[in-house]
């Protein structure tokens, strides 16, 4: 009888060491994996702010549509202006030479992101298995000036996998599945990140 006590005893032992080393080891799963994502997701949607930079600098608006985006990254042109004093008027107050060249939106972008990025696989969101960012672009009325306005955005539960779901919201109370990474706000003219 003994044995028996002391064999259910271990058993017990084991299940309730099992359950506590479960109850630890899943928020800290969750905080990484929401962590790990997250960045990933973030990096892209700060090549996404820049490349929209480049494209308003060709185009003068942000893109609508990762068409238009990676067609004028891969065609466009920036134009660069040059004022320098004529060198013809002896005071150099009034009269100034004005030169004009121009350079591929591809460098510009290859320059500011410090390496080649392919801009059509930017619109796919990381885990996202093949889901894209979605992205607007417009004009509003600011404070009597007509100005661009962008968002690039996606839900959490687009990247986040089998953490999706609401539950773990217990090990961060800020966490929700169903709100929105972004940059840019299509009510007002802020480019910034959300995260």
């Amino acid at each position: 009888m003994r044995k028996v006590i002391n064999l259910v005893l271990v058993l017990i032992t084991v299940i309730l060491a099992y359950w506590l080393y479960a109850s630890v080891r899943e928020p800290i799963a969750f905080a990484a994996e929401r962590d790990k994502r997250k960045d990933a997701v973030v990096k892209v949607l700060k090549k996404l702010q820049i490349t929209q930079d480049v494209h308003r600098m060709v185009t003068g608006k942000y893109a609508s549509n990762f068409d238009s985006l990676s067609n004028v990254i891969n065609t466009g042109k920036i134009e660069i202006v040059k004022l320098e004093s004529d060198p013809s008027d002896p005071t150099n107050q009034d009269k100034f030479v004005r030169s004009v060249s121009y350079k591929e939106a591809k460098d510009s972008l290859y320059s500011l992101l410090g390496g080649m990025v392919n801009v059509d696989s930017l619109r796919y969101v990381p885990y996202g298995e093949g889901k894209t960012f979605t992205i607007d672009a417009d004009t509003l009325t600011h404070q009597n000036t007509l100005v661009n306005v962008l968002e690039v955005a996606t839900k959490w539960e687009v990247f986040m996998g089998e953490y999706k779901d609401p539950r773990y919201k217990k090990y961060d109370a800020r966490y929700d599945p169903t709100k929105t990474i972004k940059f840019g706000d299509m009510n007002s003219p802020n480019t910034n990140g959300n995260w």
